[in-house]
């Protein structure tokens, strides 16, 4: 290690520009400091915090265990940030004070740190009549752009790089107008999209149907109207149906705009509320900006991962092997420190403490996937990867759950557990016995422990690994970040496992098959490694399935049915394309749009 702990220069850079804190009464001088400051702030609500500390310090030693970026830049800081990764705003009520109130929230939100997801669905469609006022409503893309505009002035101010996800259920009046809003460079920069997309909307796309276009009205006859489960309502309540259009028609719409520019999203809403371990009190439409923790009204949500490079044992060679028994440990101890971040964060606002304490959510999850299968030999898309994959990420969930019922027994359960509802849910029914049988007893401190985040600057800083559980971008490549004075800089990035097979092999030796990338990936193999891994985690997973630009427009929608009948949450594929550029730069190319950038 150089340069205070660190093999690349580019995750020092990454450690400077986000996570170094500078203002204690001792500026930190290498990561371990930092990695000191995080573990002493996470153990003061334990009764022993001494014992703990050391636990938490542990596992943070050597990248083993990424804590999500809000904690390791907040935890035992005097910042007036959030340590939550990610929230859902409350539903925005067709009101004009309403609207703003809700902005206001949001704003206050990302001025803290958070990232945010707002489901527009609420406001009335565009041309209809404004309730109250003999005016016609402007819809709410329009209102979108209030918000978008909303979160450029927060960057310009010096607050962190700002993260929307925006969604509209599939049946809304404007949901063409949502389903366009980006193919125009330079609209709703701020924010990602996803469409609602419900089972009955698929059945009807499998039919050949038509759709009916709906939106609230108390009024209307039951011959026009149809009774839905809309957001923002306890029961179902009469809709006013506005018009009936083929389902096939907002499908194609769907699969061109994110063909031409890789929005929207889909997510698969009626898969998320079934499989919602508080299925029993919450209706979720909307998820954080990545996509991988659905959130009720208010919900927040903590994230940290487990490195899995740091567990490879003899990389490279035959008798590589995972450190199965110490990444079960590391992953019981991930969850008591993941717990504690619910107690020591703010939140900007009291209805986001109140559900954060009342749910408990956390997400415990891996990044650093791609590289740990090269070390261990095996190319991403093959079964064997697969198995692998899947094999790490079911330890990590018992030991996960485990943890959370033997919290549970010390420290209490989730104030929303309700025993036999929470054993009822569909997600939890697949836990083994065990695990059942010792929430039956024990109860569970947390209503959700896994989610696979994206990662992507926590695994920069765990010097350059792959993130999440995507495949290698690419083995050499450059970044754009953002320095502390806020200057842009290209840094040179140089995968993880690369660098390390280049040290040991040379620099002219042939590269093993197993050094895959994203751009020789097919779509299926993406898909079927989400798959393999979705029924094992309670939240969801983020995962961007990359395909060439030379993709036709018949395979490129097969992508997006075949996720639907393998039962994902959600779905979001980035074709290289000219509005959005492309993701990826390596180095033979000169910097280009569309380069990930790292943001202060």
């Amino acid at each position: 290690m150089s340069r205070a702990g660190f093999s690349c220069a580019l995750s020092a850079d990454i450690w400077q520009s986000k996570y170094r804190y500078l203002d204690g009464a001792v500026p930190e001088e290498s990561v371990a400091d930092s990695w000191t400051r995080v573990a002493g702030a996470l153990s003061k609500h334990e009764a022993h915090p001494e014992i703990w500390e050391n636990r938490f310090r542990d596992i943070l030693d050597a990248f083993r265990f990424l804590p999500g970026g809000r904690i390791l830049a907040g935890a035992g800081t005097h910042h007036r940030t959030t340590l939550c990764n990610c929230f859902v705003m409350g539903f925005i009520r067709d009101s004009m004070d309403d609207i703003f109130e809700r902005l206001k929230e949001s704003a206050l939100t990302m001025q803290w740190g958070g990232g945010i997801g707002c489901d527009f669905s609420t406001l009335r469609p565009r041309g209809s009549l404004a309730l109250q006022r003999n005016t016609t409503a402007s819809g709410p893309v329009s209102f979108m752009t209030i918000w978008d505009a909303t979160c450029a002035a927060l960057m310009s101010t010096g607050s962190r790089r700002g993260a929307m996800m925006g969604t509209l259920r599939c049946d809304h009046p404007d949901v063409l107008e949502f389903i366009d809003a980006k193919r125009v460079a330079g609209e709703l920069t701020n924010f990602n999209l996803s469409l609602q997309i419900t089972d009955e909307f698929m059945t009807a796309l499998s039919e050949n149907g038509e759709w009916p276009l709906c939106f609230p009205d108390a009024k209307v006859s039951k011959t026009d109207s149809r009774l839905l489960q809309w957001p923002g309502a306890d029961r179902k309540i009469p809709c006013r149906i506005f018009e009936r259009v083929p389902a096939r028609e907002i499908w194609a719409a769907t699969m061109s705009a994110a063909y031409d520019s890789a929005e929207p999203g889909v997510l698969f809403v009626d898969q998320i509320n079934r499989h919602n371990n508080l299925h029993y009190r919450e209706h979720i439409t909307t998820t954080n900006p990545c996509g991988e923790i659905p959130l009720p009204p208010y919900g927040a949500c903590v994230l940290g991962s487990l490195n899995l490079t740091a567990f490879v044992r003899f990389a490279f060679s035959r008798q590589a092997s995972l450190d199965l028994p110490e990444i079960e440990r590391v992953a019981m101890t991930a969850t008591r420190l993941l717990d504690n971040v619910v107690d020591c964060s703010g939140f900007p606002l009291a209805a986001q403490k109140a559900q954060a304490a009342g749910a408990r959510r956390i997400g415990v999850g891996i990044t650093g996937l791609a590289d740990a299968l090269i070390m261990l030999g095996h190319r991403y898309d093959t079964d064997a990867a697969r198995e692998i994959a899947r094999s790490v990420v079911e330890r990590v969930r018992d030991a996960a759950y485990l943890a959370s019922t033997q919290l549970a027994e010390d420290k209490g359960s989730f104030p929303y557990f309700d025993k036999d509802a929470y054993l009822d849910g569909e997600y939890v029914k697949t836990l083994p016995v065990s695990i059942r049988d010792a929430i039956a007893r024990r109860g569970i401190r947390n209503s959700h422990l896994l989610a696979i985040a994206p990662t992507g600057t926590i695994s920069l800083l765990a010097n350059n690994i792959s993130s999440g559980i995507e495949p290698v971008f690419a083995m050499q490549g450059q970044r754009r970040m953002v320095n502390r004075s806020g200057e842009l800089e290209v840094r040179k990035a140089t995968d993880h496992a690369y660098r390390l097979w280049r040290e040991s092999a040379g620099s002219d030796a042939a590269l093993p098959s197993t050094f895959v990338t994203a751009r020789e990936i097919t779509p299926d193999a993406h898909l079927q490694m989400q798959a393999a891994l979705q029924p094992l985690v309670d939240n969801s997973i983020s995962k961007t399935i990359n395909v060439p630009e030379s993709i036709s427009k018949d395979d490129f929608e097969t992508i997006y049915l075949k996720a639907y009948e393998l039962g994902l949450k959600g779905c979001t594929v980035f074709r290289d394309n000219p509005v959005r550029g492309r993701i990826l730069s390596d180095q033979n190319e000169a910097m280009i749009p569309g380069c990930p950038v790292v943001a202060p």
